[in-house]
């Protein structure tokens, strides 16, 4: 049985990209250009503002979006 206040706990997650160096990497091409699209405070959300993104530039392969949990990062546990 799940705990109700755990259901509607916020997790931050982080949402940004960019144009890469190469396909294999993850290295961005120009960092100071790195498109910070938001955070949000749950998984969903930020999915949605991620596959926005990426369908926008379908049309450069070097340009990647990734969707970063913060929550893990503040409550490593």
């Amino acid at each position: 049985m799940t705990d109700a206040s755990n259901d509607s706990k916020q997790l931050l997650h982080l949402v940004f990209g960019g144009e890469l160096e190469s396909l294999e990497g993850h290295e961005f091409r120009d960092p100071s250009k790195i498109d910070i699209v938001g955070v949000f405070p749950n998984y969903a959300t930020a999915h949605t503002a991620w596959k926005s993104k990426a369908q926008m530039t379908v049309d450069n392969a070097h340009m990647r979006y990734f969707i970063v949990h913060l929550h893990r990062f503040l409550d490593p546990a």
